[in-house]
């Protein structure tokens, strides 16, 4: 029963989350699109942590220190949206698997590979 609560939290809280940075103004932030991919909040809602994907993002350092300032805005307004007897202290985590299966996406579609139609062409 408490796993099921957990799970809805973290439902929340990864939706007010996707739409408040869309909302901070800081260009360290404003890098690419932003995605909330995953959140997984601590039994007892002290911590959650939150992974982002970034597609299009330059400067990860830049991104990082700028996820640190608005934490606590983000922290904040997470509070006053939720109604949590603890409001959870943000840990930010990027997430590169986005990244990556378009990467791999794109090494496959650059492989010379034939089909079976191709060889009956060739004969």
């Amino acid at each position: 029963m408490a796993s099921n609560r957990l799970g809805r939290t973290n439902d929340d809280i990864q939706r007010v989350i996707a739409a408040k940075l869309r909302q901070i103004k800081d260009p360290r932030i404003q890098q690419g699109m932003i995605s909330v991919t995953r959140v997984e909040t601590t039994g007892d809602l002290r911590y959650s942590k939150i992974w982002l994907s970034v597609m299009g993002m330059q400067d990860e350092k830049g991104f990082r220190k700028g996820l640190k300032s608005a934490s606590g805005w983000l922290r904040r307004e997470l509070g006053s949206s939720l109604n949590l007897r603890y409001t959870p202290e943000l840990v930010f985590e990027i997430d590169h698997s986005i990244e990556y299966g378009a990467h791999i996406n794109e090494v496959i579609s650059s492989l010379d590979i034939k089909h079976d139609g191709d060889e009956e062409d060739e004969l």
